[in-house]
């Protein structure tokens, strides 16, 4: 093998495994996300340095079973590795498996090694050994397998080192010889016959491209055309994988008889009491409503003195850019359109980290399975399956990857309503939306001395959004004219300590996805905006003329005349007759142009309202005492009536406007491309955009 200064590795593993965790420990922050070609699934990739001259970068696979793919996730590691032979190969596959589940993971193990790729087994919780009365040969278990086994405690950062050695070594060794040879086992004539259409390839990974219909790039017209004709023989091809799995599980029964001991006398384990407490019938709902309670809590009171920082910051930089940089348009744009925009984003990036934080947490823990264990019981008489659990509380963070994340479903219509429900959720898009409006109508105090009020509030948002997804989700069930059936499988991971590094690196990433996805948008509608808001027909030119002709009997002072002349001008730009336009559309909900103009930029992402708002007063306002976002938003006034423009029954209607409405276009994006079909995606428009309208009028009239 020639040797190269950068390898590449894939991580491969069954889900709860600790694969992820490994990867962190890896590659650390040298982390990014990308997509399989073709395919919307995420591709985790980083760099980690094995040794002085050689670098590799890792590929972290989504979990699974085996490479018999029951899910899309699944079929993305089969069709990696089934095109080994391309140039971004693999030139070294670690499957970790968990020492616990050994049995198991070893099915996976055994493929991998079948398909004649150096191979390291890495076996993950090494320090649980001892606390589950597990014995293991690890001298005897490599002689067995032929292969390099590793013991790791990745929590307790162990066995890396002794990994990085194992991958280095099996990558110079190019170990690649088959663990069970099924073919020998089943039938030897019908695999000969296989392995004349090209020798280049393994005898299993023939055998997958016929069993699994999953062809590599590589492989030419006429090869496929001759593995379809073996592909015919249904009958044999069910009755060899079925003896397939008999003689792989065979062949790990008698390796791990000999290598692998579990005593369960010496075993000390709080898992099941733990179960019995999360899972409950009654307290299990208990706590995680109290989980939630604190979560929501934590958003506003620990983010509040940093995103009052971040809000002054930025204020004050706008405002010092405007003093100091010659008048002109660049300085204009630069302070009132690209500062207030990218600011509008940048102050929710505290209350953002810290939901991720708690959601990571709960992961760690193995909290989060017990959730989806607990909500399946809810959920099944609701048309939806157990696994759309994950989805819903995925969507708390981005609706996108949630909506991916229902490819679990098998069940065409649970799945199908799940994606259409899901944008229901609340996601962290929204969240600075319901920030900055509770923070202007909801009284910072205190329920019962403990409770916060805007936390109180936040939370009957989110139980608002899933408690609506649920009765749509009835709706579509009772409604929708689709066939077919789900069925729910969820592995309890054990209870463990979060690893804080972990964590780290999952907020970090998380919330720079965040940030940069919704950066990129939303300072490109600001600068759009801020053209919009600066320039207009001649009406708009002949402001500042008009104006000074009207007032110049009037005794006014030089900023009030300003503020009029700039207010008068944001109104005559285009962006005011674009927001003038459709203000008769909104007003029944006590909207506002300029609120209207915010509502239709945030069609592309819901969070850009905030950053719109905030460059619109920006380019009207004149007034130096009125420096950050919230407080331009405060002193906004209604002219009809002469009182706050963000009051509480206008505030109320945006919240319930912005529960409701599918102001995302990303996501409709991602719901064409799941589903299919743009029918679907434009059903979700219409249909949560009617229901938020009509859910807004009735609150504001109420409460007006």
């Amino acid at each position: 093998m020639s040797h190269k200064k950068t390898i590449n590795v894939a991580l491969i593993g069954n889900p709860n495994t600790g694969k992820t965790s490994l990867f962190n420990e890896l590659t650390g922050l040298n982390q990014k996300v990308g997509n399989y070609p073709g395919v919307t699934v995420d591709k985790k990739e980083g760099s980690s340095k094995l040794q002085k001259n050689l670098k590799a970068i890792i590929t972290d696979l989504p979990g699974t079973y085996s490479i018999n793919p029951t899910s899309l996730d699944e079929s993305i590691v089969l069709k990696t590795l089934l095109n080994s032979k391309t140039e971004k190969k693999s030139d070294v596959i670690v499957v970790v498996a968990d020492i616990e589940n050994l049995k198991r993971n070893l099915l996976l193990f055994s493929q991998i090694k079948d398909l004649e790729i150096p191979t390291v087994l890495a076996i993950n919780m090494a320090d649980q050994m001892e606390r589950k009365g597990i014995t293991l040969d690890i001298k005897l278990l490599e002689k067995e397998l032929g292969n390099d086994v590793v013991l790791l405690s990745v929590r307790k950062e162990k066995g890396i080192d002794e990994l990085k050695k194992a991958i280095v070594n099996t990558y110079h060794s190019a170990k690649a010889s088959p663990l069970c040879n099924v073919n020998n086992r089943i039938d030897p004539a019908y695999f000969d016959r296989l392995k004349e259409i090209n020798p280049k390839y393994s005898i299993y990974e023939l055998w997958l491209m016929i069993t699994h219909n999953s062809f590599p790039d590589t492989i030419s017209r006429e090869e496929k055309s001759a593995l379809l004709n073996f592909k015919n023989d249904s009958k044999n091809l069910k009755k060899y994988q079925h003896k397939e799995t008999i003689f792989r599980y065979q062949k790990i029964n008698e390796i791990l008889k000999n290598t692998y001991l579990v005593d369960r006398s010496k075993a000390s384990d709080l898992r099941s009491t733990l179960d019995k407490i999360f899972t409950h019938k009654i307290f299990g709902y208990i706590l995680f409503f109290a989980v939630l309670l604190v979560i929501f809590q934590s958003i506003f009171d620990w983010a509040s003195l940093p995103m009052d920082l971040i809000d002054a910051g930025f204020a004050n930089l706008s405002s010092y850019v405007d003093k100091n940089l010659p008048e002109g348009v660049l300085t204009s744009l630069i302070s009132e359109g690209i500062i207030p925009g990218i600011g509008g984003i940048i102050i929710f990036i505290p209350q953002i980290a810290i939901l991720f934080l708690f959601i990571s947490l709960l992961e760690e823990t193995g909290y989060m399975s017990r959730v989806v264990f607990l909500m399946d019981k809810i959920m099944r008489r609701f048309g939806m399956s157990g696994k759309s659990v994950i989805p819903l509380i995925s969507g708390t963070a981005c609706a996108i990857p949630a909506v991916m994340a229902t490819r679990n479903i098998s069940g065409w219509k649970e799945r199908l309503i799940t994606i259409l429900v899901t944008p229901f959720t609340t996601c962290s898009a929204r969240l600075p939306v319901y920030a900055i409006i509770i923070a202007l109508i909801i009284p910072d105090q205190k329920v019962f001395g403990v409770l916060n009020l805007q936390g109180l509030t936040l939370l009957s948002l989110y139980i608002l959004g899933f408690t609506t997804a649920i009765i749509a989700a009835i709706i579509l069930h009772k409604t929708l004219n689709v066939k077919g059936t789900s069925f729910f499988v969820v592995e309890m991971p054990d209870y463990k300590l979060p690893s804080f590094k972990n964590v780290f690196i999952d907020v970090v990433e998380k919330t720079k996805a965040f940030i940069f996805g919704a950066g990129k948008i939303i300072l490109s509608i600001s600068v759009v905006l801020w053209f919009l808001a600066s320039n207009g027909p001649q009406s708009y030119k002949d402001v500042e003329k008009n104006i000074t002709e009207n007032v110049v009997h009037q005794q006014l002072s030089q900023q009030k005349i300003n503020q009029m002349i700039a207010s008068s001008k944001l109104e005559n730009s285009y962006i005011g007759i674009m927001g003038k336009s459709i203000e008769p559309v909104i007003k029944p909900l006590g909207y506002d142009w300029k609120i209207g103009i915010a509502l239709i930029s945030s069609f592309a992402a819901r969070e850009v309202f905030v950053g719109t708002l905030a460059t619109i007063y920006s380019v009207e306002s004149d007034d130096e005492d009125i420096t950050t976002i919230k407080q331009r938003m405060a002193s906004e006034i209604n002219p009809d009536t002469g009182t706050r423009r963000f009051n509480f029954p206008v505030g109320m209607s945006l919240l319930v406007f912005y529960a409701f409405a599918m102001q995302c276009m990303a996501t409709l994006a991602i719901v064409k491309r799941e589903t299919k079909s743009w029918k679907w995606p434009l059903i979700q428009l219409f249909g949560m955009g009617t229901l938020a309208y009509i859910c807004s009028f009735i609150v504001y009239q109420i409460l007006s």
